[in-house]
């Protein structure tokens, strides 16, 4: 398969091209060379920025099976995109986000449940308040220009190696260190993850076959709770870690920030109730699977202790809110945690 990828430098573009590559498809990259330009030397390298007409023309020299765009944010550049490309290339997958939906509150939702919609905010903000409804604005671009020939993948948490936001690495190198980790309020919380590795090769399998449509992609196809997932970090990295799980109502009254300082927990409310509850039942359907959290543990942890940099984006992220707590500040709440309980 000859493929186009629109990214496919940073995490899941990074897996999707080596997966690409093992099965022997043709690659072309089109990005601006700022993320790891020193990836992939061997397949073909469009540069460009996307938000930039004159760039994007340039893709109207080649000929594709298939594209999948990894880095659509704002309806005008997918519009163009698509545009450029839709009498270059048979299929087009727009990697979307379980974000686009308008309400985390209910469980189980599918993919048929509305959507989030733009208010105030103009469409080319990047506030994480209008990521879901301008995803959303992003898949409609799509679909409208290439009619019948899109597919929409809209995408949970993505982890393993080059992971750049450290959500799940955190747990994973926390864990690995030992000693009292602090952890967050039921340990029968439910989680949702998939690995990254997983998902692209799922995806080229639904490009190749020209799949179209609307699917949730997260996993595991089975439940999976913030316990179990705990305890699979300590197993792969065979630490000794102790863990204290820490009541929700005191975290919130210590402002510590739930997704943030304490990644993948968020408040047992019901605004959230339905954010690790998605119905994913259409994508196993159609053959997505997910290979053990176990494996995809131990590849993360060997990741982390080869990392020697942090990459740009995983500065924009911190910039943002720290991810994960300072070993000062986890050391702080145990301790008052543990007073409070001792009086």
């Amino acid at each position: 398969m000859k493929l186009l990828v629109i990214g496919g430098t940073e995490f899941l573009g990074r897996a999707l091209v080596d997966a690409a590559l093992a099965r022997g498809d043709a690659v072309t990259l089109f990005n601006r060379g700022r993320s790891h330009p020193e990836l992939f030397p061997d397949v073909e390298h469009i540069r460009g920025d996307r938000t930039v007409a004159a760039d994007v023309a340039a893709l109207r020299n080649g000929r594709w099976d298939a594209a999948i765009d990894t880095c659509g944010y704002v309806s005008a550049d997918v519009r163009t995109t698509t545009e450029t490309l839709a009498d270059r290339v048979e299929h087009y997958t727009f990697i979307s986000s379980i974000s686009v939906y308008a309400d985390n509150g209910p469980l189980n939702q599918d993919e048929a449940a509305p959507l989030a919609t733009l208010t105030d905010q103009p469409e080319n903000g990047a506030d994480g308040a209008s990521y879901g409804a301008r995803k959303a604005l992003c898949e409609h671009a799509a679909e409208t220009t290439m009619l019948g020939r899109v597919l929409h993948l809209r995408a949970g948490l993505l982890v393993g190696p080059h992971d750049y936001t450290d959500r799940f690495p955190y747990w994973v190198g926390r864990v690995a260190q030992g000693g009292t980790v602090l952890a967050p309020g039921d340990p029968a919380q439910r989680v949702q993850l998939i690995d990254v590795r997983d998902m692209a090769a799922w995806n080229l399998v639904l490009a190749e076959r020209r799949q179209t449509g609307v699917f949730n992609v997260t996993g595991p196809n089975s439940t999976l709770t913030m316990g179990e997932m705990v305890a699979t970090c300590r197993a792969a990295s065979g630490s000794e870690a102790e863990f204290v799980w820490v009541d929700e109502k005191f975290l919130l009254a210590h402002n510590v920030v739930p997704w943030s300082e304490l990644p993948l927990w968020l408040p047992a409310t019901a605004e959230y109730a339905g954010f690790m509850h998605y119905d994913c039942a259409k994508a196993f359907a159609a053959g997505l699977t997910c290979r053990p959290l176990v494996e995809t543990t131990r590849d993360t942890l060997a990741w982390l202790q080869t990392r020697s940099n942090v990459a740009p984006k995983r500065a924009m992220v911190a910039a943002q809110g720290q991810i994960g707590l300072t070993s000062e500040r986890e050391t702080a709440l145990l301790h008052e945690w543990q007073q409070s309980n001792a009086a």
